[in-house]
């Protein structure tokens, strides 16, 4: 059986160790990197609490390391300001790159879109590796086309970067595309402090939260004539994710153009 080589970017952070400890445990996919700022030079296995496993952190991800280590697939947990850089160099030495990091704006995205054109090798992008938020988002777009009426909030730790969520943005995307866009709340209504109601996308407004002890919970809430629906998704823990982030690594080997949403592999 070939296995599919995996370099892990981000490596030190809590959803790049999550990661590692998991690709660990799958006998079709080899660990053959590992970069972060942080540990460089430590082998990555102490770094997760493992047994050495003969891969020490490298420095920021650049074409020579990405070529050097044969990777087929790059998975990149980052931040949103080396998020981009890190999917360039992958696409330009002929890997893949599954990302997990959000805050790639539309422009950036398209950045990608015409480089994969170029290279003939393919992305994925995932707003949301949680199985359970995508059955969330699939439920909410077709809510939506019974209760138009919708706000969107999302709650995350307060080391998060960015804001709304890329889930709370992909929610909101996907009920767009099921009902047009109205106005919510009174015509006449005022807020006392400006962003007191929310972004608005469309007419759907979205609340970000950020609190320590939070990890990741996301509630879609329609209202309708003498009733409301809730749809509620929480991840109480990064393994939430790891069996989203192990498909995608799967079926990202060999793209050969740019995928956005785990929902594309679980049909």
């Amino acid at each position: 059986m070939k296995k599919i080589h995996v370099f892990v970017s981000g490596a030190s952070g809590k959803m790049g160790q999550e990661v590692i400890r998991s690709i660990l445990k799958e006998d079709d996919l080899l660990l053959v990197g590992a970069s972060d700022t942080r540990h460089q030079g430590m082998d990555v296995g102490f770094v997760v609490g493992a047994p050495r496993v003969g891969i020490d952190i490298t420095g920021p991800v650049d074409l020579e390391i990405l070529r050097s280590s044969r990777a087929d697939v790059l998975v990149d947990f980052t931040n949103p300001q080396s998020v981009l850089k890190n999917s360039k160099t992958a696409i330009m030495a002929g890997v893949v790159p599954v990302i997990g990091t959000t805050g790639l704006d539309e422009t950036e995205i398209g950045e990608i879109r015409t480089l994969i054109e170029k290279e003939e090798v393919g992305a994925f992008l995932a707003p949301n590796f949680s199985i359970g938020a995508i059955l969330m988002m699939r439920f909410a777009r077709e809510a939506a086309k019974h209760f138009p009426h919708v706000d969107i909030i999302e709650m995350h730790h307060d080391q998060k970067l960015d804001a709304p969520s890329g889930t709370a943005l992909k929610t909101a995307e996907e009920i767009m595309e099921v009902r047009e866009p109205i106005v919510q709340g009174h015509p006449n209504e005022y807020e006392k402090i400006p962003g007191a109601r929310g972004a608005d996308l469309g007419g759907i407004h979205i609340h970000s939260v950020r609190l320590p002890g939070l990890i990741a919970h996301q509630e879609v809430l329609f209202g309708g004539l003498g009733q409301a629906l809730t749809i509620r998704h929480d991840a109480f823990s990064r393994e939430t994710y790891m069996p989203g982030v192990i498909l995608s690594i799967r079926k990202s080997s060999g793209l050969t153009d740019l995928v956005i949403g785990l929902d594309n592999f679980l049909d």
